[in-house]
């Protein structure tokens, strides 16, 4: 038999019998000659009302508030539960001292007042304690949380779409990144999803993305980890990582431009290896002068197309003819676009250099 039956069950019995009680009190209110046969009746329909009124209200009163304090608890952290019980234990010893003092004082003050003054210490000792926990045992010397500990180290969190890029392997490699990279078991799980994915496009990033991680825990440019931190409470992936990020106190490296928005909302700092790559791109200027070599067709008229080593556009006036050539070209303008940055220029007096 399951719990919720038998709270069910005794909250039927128990409810039947208060019914019962009640029914007596109420036979005085009967009209006089009631026959004692019709006061029973009476008293058996309330026992009854009240049996089927505790059946159906037991899970509300008594399951359903438990789960969700359980929930509750799971979410808080122990050190939060313990800094509000001591505040709770000293607020109702304070009021305890008062109490005596107070309930000397005249008629129904003296009798409430010790009782209001226990529940309003007791709450703004428990709110004290939980608001301000880290400040007093830091004062005490005590404070030494795990939270705290991990925000001592320089970690960064890695999110799914920066291990597909590839391209944090390159930055690491080449000595940008030396924090802590952490790669928490829930974006791990999202990797091997995609990874299972029926769909071709999909499962080859996924592997792709597990092919990274293998080749940066076997290179020496920066220890990464694989965590089990998780946040239950969550279920989406970015509020996971964003929530997590807040936790530790550290960026989440990512080019995932809506986890980039969320993220910067919520207080949390992002780094993004587009914005990186945009930012390490060399720096030109109009009349400068650049080597180019056209490798295809614009899309205006007589337009020629090439790109400088670190893939940035270049729109070469009057490039056309000189299809798969090098020539030098005077820039003309700059133009900064969501997808990147184009150069436009145009052939420097006309020569071909090759």
């Amino acid at each position: 038999m399951s719990l919720v039956i038998i709270l069910r069950i005794l909250f039927m019995l128990l409810s039947a019998l208060l019914g019962w009680e009640v029914a007596k009190l109420l036979g005085r209110w009967l009209p006089v000659g009631t026959s004692p046969i019709t006061k029973e009746y009476v008293q058996l329909a309330i026992a009854l009302i009240g049996a089927l009124a505790g059946f159906l209200l037991a899970p509300y009163l008594t399951v359903i508030p438990y789960r969700a304090l359980r929930r509750r608890l799971h979410q808080i952290p122990a050190h939060t539960l313990l800094m509000g019980s001591i505040g709770l234990i000293v607020g109702l010893f304070i009021a305890a001292l008062l109490a005596l003092p107070l309930s000397m004082l005249p008629g129904l003050v003296g009798q409430i007042l010790p009782f209001v003054v226990a529940v309003l210490l007791g709450a703004l000792g428990a709110t004290t304690m939980v608001m301000r926990d880290k400040d007093i045992l830091a004062t005490l010397g005590l404070f030494v949380a795990r939270d705290t500990v991990k925000r001592k180290r320089n970690v960064i969190l890695l999110d799914t779409s920066v291990i597909i890029d590839g391209r944090v392997a390159d930055i690491c490699r080449a000595g940008f990144i030396t924090a802590t990279m952490i790669v928490p078991r829930f974006v791990l799980d999202e990797l091997q999803h995609i990874a299972d994915s029926a769909d071709t496009l999909r499962r080859n990033r996924g592997r792709r993305g597990l092919e990274i991680l293998n080749k940066m825990q076997k290179d020496a440019c920066a220890p990464l980890e694989i965590s089990a931190m998780d946040v239950p409470e969550i279920r989406e992936v970015d509020g996971k990582l964003v929530k997590l990020a807040q936790e530790l106190d550290c960026p989440i490296l990512t080019n995932d431009y809506n986890l980039n928005r969320v993220a910067e909302l919520q207080g949390v700092r992002v780094l993004n290896i587009n914005e990186l790559a945009n930012a390490v791109k060399a720096v030109v200027l109009p009349g400068e002068t650049l080597q180019v070599q056209i490798i295809q067709e614009g899309k205006e008229a007589n337009q020629g197309l090439g790109y400088l080593d670190d893939g940035t556009m270049i729109v070469v006036e009057d490039g056309r003819r000189h299809m798969n050539s090098t020539v030098e070209i005077v820039v003309t303008r700059v133009l900064q676009t969501v997808a990147g940055r184009m150069i436009f220029g145009q052939i420097a007096d006309g020569r071909r250099q090759g």
